[in-house]
């Protein structure tokens, strides 16, 4: 309960921050600023706090504590080797005078200087290549933050200000990696459109990892790749359901600089050591990767971007990921060279979840080529019909395909969720409940009249290997009969109000008297009319 508390603290102290560039720029321009800035603290203070161990060796009280000690151990003769040992574990060195606390209260005394923040920045990124270009996102100069210098540097002052209240100091990884989270979140919600570039709504992760993770729960250095990873938010959720998640491996790619270096900020704030991550900003399909030691793993989860355009170039037929199928996914809709990518990159005795239109299930061409071609192979291991308008970028219905490398049977089970929603203003959303009833049927593995069927091979090749769901779960709803007396009675009820309601208006009307000829004969005509 305490680490709840504590993170809906740290969520109205970050939110607040947001509150200062709200009126500036768009949601999709001022997440970078807040998050940034927020991860820049993050980095300050966890130096402070390492530097203080390796002094004491224990937590400070306070920040200020911590660098009053650090500036002092700094004279003393073995400074130089103090640094070469928080370098070592941190990958970072940040100078008193450019740590946060430092800005903090030069905010606070008014003498803030961007030049100084900028210049932390350039430091971190310049000290090892896991941080390198991971603030550019951030202009410090931008006009969106004022006219003049000085109104701009009083907003990132602002800003510093107001995040300062955040207590890192207090704050284990789970609380502070929960409450970046959730602001992505918001942050998704209030950019719409632009957000399937980053975010896959907390119950659809859930569903996915569930499913991937089951029966490797206990698995002691789990490896987990998303090739589309967004923010990491997917990634980040095997934590939560390993009973040994440090030591998860975490493998993902993103093509979008920005949000490339939004998975990487994740990936620390939620206490990630920096061997377990591997985190690449490429384009998936153009280049494969990974191809080096670590090439397939126990985990695939995938949101990608929807029925994508893609060069689907000749070439492509040598690519080992796709050569086996003799066709390639159409250059309009890249959905299914998304699902082989991941597939490839499969351990034989893993779980890959994608998330995708419904189109994959049904359409023909070189798409139906490669689906016959996995459902021979057994590779399609379940369907999960999903409720419309569950994500941020498109109100579209979709769904889940569970895929496994190697198995002995060739049966699909189907699961229509579609119902399985509450309506939102904005999105609808599936709480527990719903997710632990999809799961209780993937789990089941059997046919559940109008929730799930478990399709032999047969009934799907008698299909002409088409998946879409209500082929094989029939979830009509018969609507009741509906008994005409009543109706009539209810008709006849209704019409005897209507003649008291008329009576009453033309009562009412009839005491009404004009002296205007105009206005007095319109009045006789209404009541004519009303009459009628």
């Amino acid at each position: 309960m305490a680490e709840l508390e504590n993170s809906k603290d740290l969520i109205s102290v970050l939110w607040s921050g947001a509150d200062i560039l709200r009126s500036k720029m768009d949601a999709n321009e001022y997440k970078d600023y807040l998050l940034g800035i927020v991860f820049y603290k993050y980095l300050s203070d966890s130096f402070l706090i390492k530097v203080y161990d390796l002094i004491y060796d224990e937590r400070p009280q306070t920040l200020k504590i911590a660098l009053d000690a650090y500036k002092e151990a700094l004279e003393d003769e073995s400074a130089q080797e103090l640094k070469e040992q928080i370098k070592s574990e941190c990958h970072y060195v940040i100078e008193p005078e450019l740590t946060y606390t430092c800005f903090a209260d030069a905010a606070r005394n008014n003498s803030f200087n961007r030049e100084q923040l900028q210049k932390a920045f350039n430091n971190i990124e310049q000290s090892d290549a896991l941080f390198a270009d991971l603030f550019t996102d951030i202009d410090l100069y931008s006009n969106r933050l004022g006219s003049g210098d000085q109104k701009q540097s009083d907003t990132v002052a602002n800003l510093i200000k107001e995040i300062d209240k955040a207590d890192l100091l207090n704050s284990d990884a789970d609380v502070l990696g929960n409450a970046y989270e959730y602001l992505i979140g918001q942050f998704a919600s209030e950019t719409g459109k632009k957000a399937g570039e980053f975010y896959t709504p907390q119950a659809v992760s859930k569903i996915l990892t569930k499913i991937a993770i089951n029966g490797q729960e206990d698995k002691r250095g789990l490896s987990v790749y998303d090739p589309c990873m967004g923010s990491g938010s997917l990634l980040l959720n095997a934590k939560k359901y390993s009973k040994e998640p440090n030591y998860i491996k975490y493998y993902g790619q993103e093509l979008m600089t920005s949000t490339y270096n939004l998975a990487r900020m994740n990936m620390f704030l939620h206490g990630i050591v920096p061997a377990n991550q591997q985190l690449r900003n490429g384009d998936t399909l153009d280049g494969d990767w990974p191809t080096g030691e670590e090439t397939d793993f126990n985990m695939v989860l995938m949101n990608p971007p929807y029925s994508a355009k893609w060069s689907a170039a000749a070439g492509f037929l040598q690519d080992e990921r796709f050569s086996e199928y003799g066709v390639l996914a159409p250059k309009s809709k890249a959905d299914y060279a998304f699902l082989l990518h991941g597939l490839y990159h499969l351990k034989s005795n893993g779980t890959m979840a994608i998330v995708l239109p419904h189109g994959v299930l049904f359409r023909g061409a070189a798409e139906g080529k490669i689906r016959e071609k996995l459902l021979r192979s057994g590779n399609i291991y379940a369907v999960i019909g999903l409720p419309a308008n569950l994500f941020y970028n498109t109100s579209i219905p979709t769904c889940i395909i569970v895929l496994k490398k190697h198995r002995d049977g060739r049966d699909v089970l189907f699961i229509d969720a579609s119902k399985k929603f509450e309506k939102g203003k904005k999105q609808n959303a599936m709480t527990d409940e719903h997710i632990d009833s999809v799961i209780e049927l993937y789990n089941r593995r059997e046919t559940v009249e109008k929730e799930s069927y478990l399709a032999s091979f047969e009934d799907i090749e008698k299909n002409d290997f088409n998946l879409n769901i209500p082929r094989y779960v029939d979830n009509f709803e018969k609507e009741e009969e509906i008994d005409l007396g009543a109706l009539l009675n209810e008709m006849k009820k209704t019409d005897e109000e209507i003649g008291q309601t008329q009576a009453g208006l033309v009562s009412l009307l009839n005491e009404l008297t004009s002296t205007d000829e105009s206005t007095d004969n319109m009045l006789k005509s209404l009541i004519t009319m009303i009459e009628g």
